[in-house]
């Protein structure tokens, strides 16, 4: 399977989402394993959930800024 280089669209977001994730994984239950066995080994459904919550954040955060 190919792996694809994701690359963040604006560089200087990268810390902001980093914590990002982090705060969505520690409301998810997941921080003790994070630490436990790194990103690395979590499993797609874990990884999914901490993404899904972190679009819909975003989302909700844009759509307050354009109001």
């Amino acid at each position: 399977m190919a792996r694809r280089k994701r690359q963040t669209v604006v560089p200087e977001a990268r810390p902001a989402l980093d914590r990002l994730k982090c705060e969505v994984a520690g409301e998810l239950g997941l921080t003790d394993k994070i630490k436990r066995v790194g990103w690395g080994d979590m499993t797609s459904r874990e990884c999914g959930l901490v993404g899904g919550n972190m679009v819909r954040r975003m989302i909700r955060y844009a759509e307050e800024k354009m109001s």
